[in-house]
This record gives C-alpha cells, structure tokens and sequence, in this order.
C-alpha cells in the first residue's frame, strides 16, 4: 500500500498537524468531563493559585489524568508497532502477545500475597519483571520447531500466554477480596483516579525507551525485511530483536503500571501510522506516538460521557473501537492468504 503522506515535507506537515491535534486533545482533556473548566481557569490554576476546588481539581486530577493518558497511549502505540515489525505479524501487540497480562498478574500477586516484600519496590518495577517474563515464554513457545518463530505460532503462543495468565490473576481476585478492591477499576485499564507522582514515577523509563525505538527504527526497516536479508546486509539480527524486546518490555510494563491493561492501542495505531506515512519507521515511531496519544486521550474524553455522570474505564472505550478494526485486519490477513 503507497503511504498517504508519501513525500517528505508531507510527512514533517502532518507529523506538526498530529502534534497540535495531541496538544488540542490534551486541553480538551483537561477542560471537559462532569465539570467543565474554560482555558483561563486552567492557566490560572498554575499562575494565580488560589487553593479553590476548581484549581485543585485541575492540578491533581485533570493535568495528571491528560499526561499520563497521553504517555501511555504512545508507549502502546510504539510497542505494537515494534512487536509488528519484529515478529512480522500484523496482530501482534502487547495486549494480544500477553506482555501486558504478565506484568498485570505479577502486580495482582503483589498486591495479594507478596506486599511485606515488595511494599519498597515500585509497581513499575514489577511490572517490568511480569512483563520480561511474559514476552520470554511467549518467544520460547513461538520459537519451537524446526522452522523457528511464525507469526502463526508467535500469535498461538501469545494468546495462550494471555489467556494463562488472565486466568492466575481471576483466580486470585476471587481468592482475595483485598486485592479485588485495589486493583478492579486498574484491571480493566483506566487512567481517572492517578496522580502526578504516578507520572513522574514510570515518565523517565517510558521517555529513554521511546528514544531507543527512534535509534531502532533504522535497523528495524532492514530486519523486517528478513533475516536472511538482515544478515545479509551486516545486520546483528540477535541483537536489534533483543533490543527492540526490551524496548517493549519497558513500554508495556510502564503502561500498565500507570494505567493497568489497556487493549488494542497497539493494534490499531500501527496499521493507521503505516497507512499515512508507509512503513519506514522512522517515520512510523514519531506517527504511532502521537497518534496513541491522541486515541488514548480522546477514548478517555469520550468515557465520561457515555454514562454521565459515571465514568466508564477507558480500558473499556479502546476495546469497543478495536474490537470492530481486530476482526478487520484478521479478515484482511486470511483474505491475502
């Protein structure tokens, strides 16, 4: 497919039109929901603090819940599209491969019956560790057999993966009523009731390794050529796939730390990123930023008013749009086949 932006000052034009969109959805964020606030509160919220529950609410709640939303909606969306590249698989993403199960059962098992020894370590530390695991038995098990990992086994072994540890972490809700109270509304993938510390706790993890899939994305262009092509060309193959593996173990782990696991932001960014600007990734990477950026954001602006004034999980949103685009690229898939 001939990429829609398919010059280069096409591309650096929309790449500062999706930025301007990011920061518009952010302010809207930030502005609209059960209250609404007008900019000029929001700006004197910062300059002119006056300790006012209008000004309070913006600070701890509003500023806090748009940046982290923002931040984790890039993470997925770079982390799908590395995982796609690599694995050469268009369903791959950290929802599906159980990157983000792993790292959200290991938290639930914290929670549960590991506090006394981990009440000093940082959930997005944990979250790392379930994430790394995770991605490792998904690649052992995609990777058995004669002729190595296929996206078809890849995608087999992730879903088993997703499905195994899914079920360790009900069993243990339903075990444990204390950790059902904590983590619920975190399970199902939301951003609303987070602060600023939460932020500023994973942002330094998820900003160094964002900056690694960009140094990646060159590489990236010549092994998702193949392997055999890669080599050919001077390529270490072992070690692009071992650092774009962690790349994506640090995004997704630091994801769902912030916000729990959310799904199909990886799915869908990816796809619409190579459709606007083709599939080198160094265009790819800064466009699936944004763009999750942008998802995650205005799929969190939209669950408060599906059911005001409740809020629905945007965990739940992103699931109702990718559900409809899943099937849409599975069925694409088989047709070419």
């Amino acid at each position: 497919m001939n990429a829609f932006l398919h010059t280069k000052q096409r591309k650096i034009i929309g790449l500062i039109i999706f930025f301007v969109i990011c920061i518009l959805s952010m302010m809207s964020s930030i502005m609209f929901g059960l209250s609404t606030y007008s900019l000029q509160s929001v700006v004197e919220a910062y300059n002119h603090f006056n300790g006012s529950n209008e000004h309070l609410i913006i600070k701890s709640t509003r500023v806090p819940r748009a940046l982290i939303a923002a931040a984790v909606g890039a993470s997925l969306a770079v982390a799908g599209a590395l995982m796609q590249a690599v694995t050469r698989n268009p369903l791959a993403s950290p929802s599906l491969f159980g990157v983000n199960s792993g790292a959200a059962f290991l938290i639930v098992l914290s929670v549960s019956y590991l506090e006394a020894a981990t009440q000093n370590i940082p959930f997005v530390w944990i979250a790392f560790v379930g994430a790394a695991v995770s991605a490792v038995i998904v690649y052992v098990l995609g990777s058995l057999g004669r002729d190595g990992m296929t996206p078809v086994k890849i995608t087999l072994a992730g879903a088993a993966v997703t499905a195994f540890f899914s079920s360790l972490t009900q069993g243990i809700l339903l075990t444990n009523g204390k950790a059902f109270d904590q983590v619920l509304v975190w399970l199902v993938g939301s951003v609303a009731g987070r602060d600023l510390q939460m932020l500023t706790t994973v942002a330094p993890y998820i900003v160094v390794a964002l900056l690694g899939a960009i140094i990646l994305s060159p590489h990236i262009n010549v092994l998702a050529m193949g392997d055999d092509v890669a080599k050919g060309l001077g390529q270490r193959t072992a070690f692009i796939k071992l650092g774009g593996a962690a790349v994506v173990i640090v995004l997704a782990g630091g994801s769902v730390a912030a916000a729990g696991p959310i799904v199909f932001v990886g799915i869908i960014i990816p796809h619409i990123a190579r459709f606007l600007v083709g599939p080198d990734h160094r265009w790819m990477i800064p466009y699936c930023a944004l763009l999750g950026a942008v998802l995650l954001l205005t799929a969190d602006i939209g669950a408060r008013f599906i059911v005001m004034p409740k809020e629905v999980p945007v965990g739940v949103v992103t699931a109702l749009i990718g559900v409809p685009f899943f099937v849409y690229i599975a069925r694409k898939g088989v047709d070419r086949k």
